[in-house]
């Protein structure tokens, strides 16, 4: 056996047993096939297709597979929320001033957050003008520099935004990574569309105002304000999909429940230092509480996920038949 072919079939062990044993001769073949007569390793975007394939059908194994639909709908609604905030903050960054006590500053900008804010902007143009890969790339790239900042700033003693304004954005552009491939571009004008309001919105609430005024008093209000918008949002359109039979609202809201939870991470910070002995909401309080916003959202969704599987298992349901297509293939 081939080194490729081997490596191939060990990448399957990402699907359900059952659905090796009927497919995977045919899955290996294709991608041998498209593959070049010198390579000895499957290509990045083969490894990511077939773990995404192995996904699918583990969800279509415990009845959840409109949990796909379910994140490709809270991607959008991340993706909106992140370029109104990044439209919101790239504002705050022109239009704050050093203040009173000189608070330190970026060149003409309040702090270092205007790269990262101007890369997310660029990735909403990418995401109207090129294709569903090169938008990723982008989102890719504007998750990089902002976590980035945060060395950076450290190591050359520049102003960066807050943690507990990097880490929200951060969650959000993850989940923007899985944006439907196939949108119209009137959907996809809606995330770029959003920007020149929020920046309007800063531009009023923020001219003449302390940079610091805008790093922290005003951070700290405006995140959890955008975290009940996008909550309200989501159970709106969970409630209506509901009306229709469709459940991916319900997972969309369930999927959103983490990013929402970073949004109000600054109060939720605020309230735990005092119970764990700190005097403020230093790194490790922000961390902690972050981490453990992940891991009850992450829980949320695996319980959910257990409860389709026992409901689908009650009901008889057939976890997979082979008279299906393949997700890679086609056939």
């Amino acid at each position: 056996m081939r080194d490729l072919e081997r490596r191939y079939r060990q990448l399957l062990r990402a699907y359900p047993a059952s659905y090796r044993r009927t497919r995977s001769a045919e899955i290996v073949g294709t991608y041998l096939d498209l593959a070049g007569p010198d390579r000895h390793w499957p290509s990045i975007l083969d490894v990511a297709d077939v773990l995404a394939g192995g996904v699918r059908e583990r969800l279509r194994a415990v009845g959840a597979a409109d949990l796909i639909p379910g994140l490709h709908l809270a991607a959008v609604l991340s993706y909106i929320t992140a370029t109104a905030l990044a439209g919101f903050w790239t504002a705050a960054e022109v239009v704050t001033t050093s203040g009173k006590w000189g608070s330190p500053a970026f060149g003409a900008f309040a702090t270092t957050g205007i790269v990262i804010w101007a890369c997310w902007l660029l990735a909403a143009v990418v995401h109207v003008l090129a294709p569903a890969p090169w938008a990723r790339i982008a989102i890719g790239l504007a998750l990089l520099l902002t976590a980035a900042v945060v060395p950076v700033a450290a190591l050359f003693d520049l102003p960066r935004p807050y943690m507990f304004v990097l880490l929200p954005q951060a969650a959000l552009g993850l989940l923007a990574l899985a944006i439907p491939s196939h949108t119209a571009r009137r959907h996809r004008l809606i995330p770029l569309a959003t920007a020149p309001a929020a920046a309007l919105i800063a531009v009023g609430a923020l001219s003449g105002k302390s940079a610091w005024f805008y790093r922290f008093s005003y951070g700290a209000a405006i995140l959890p304000e955008a975290g009940a918008v996008l909550l309200l949002t989501a159970m709106l359109a969970a409630a209506v999909l509901s009306l229709r039979g469709d459940a991916r609202g319900l997972w969309a809201l369930l999927v959103l429940l983490t990013p929402v939870g970073l949004l109000a991470l600054h109060p939720l910070t605020e309230n735990i230092a005092p119970v764990v002995g700190a005097g403020h909401a230093d790194f490790r309080v922000i961390t902690g509480t972050a981490a453990a916003i992940f891991i009850l959202g992450g829980m949320t969704l695996a319980a959910a996920l257990a409860i389709r599987a026992r409901s689908s298992a009650t009901a008889g349901l057939p976890a997979f038949s082979v008279h299906d297509r393949c997700p890679t293939c086609g056939k």
